[in-house]
């Protein structure tokens, strides 16, 4: 919330991307920023990855955007960042509309 209060919306995600790294660090969040998942298909590494935003604490997956509103397709790729990771808990977090959105995701 700090975050939109500040720069409100408008601005390009990795704007988002960069104060919320800032402001994890401020608030001594642990966090691993582009995290990395492997995707496996049939068994199999694939040469494709997920990355994520940011994972806080080694447990939670916090993925940002800068939209007019979210739509299904963000959804779908926190899901998926979940069944990848392997984690259980996520938080979508939308800073391109007027107010804050957010969404909290347990898989």
């Amino acid at each position: 919330m700090a975050v939109h209060r500040e720069l409100g919306h408008g601005f390009l995600e990795p704007v988002y991307q960069q104060a919320l790294e800032r402001e994890f660090s401020f608030a001594g969040v642990p966090f691993e920023r582009e995290k990395g998942f492997a995707v496996r298909y049939r068994g199999e590494l694939l040469d494709a990855t997920y990355r994520t935003d940011f994972v806080c604490f080694s447990a939670l997956i916090v993925e940002i955007k800068a939209l007019q509103r979210l739509s299904g397709s963000e959804e779908a790729q926190v899901m998926n960042y979940l069944r990848m990771s392997g984690l259980s808990k996520a938080l979508l977090i939308n800073f391109g509309a007027p107010s804050l959105q957010y969404k909290r995701f347990v898989f």
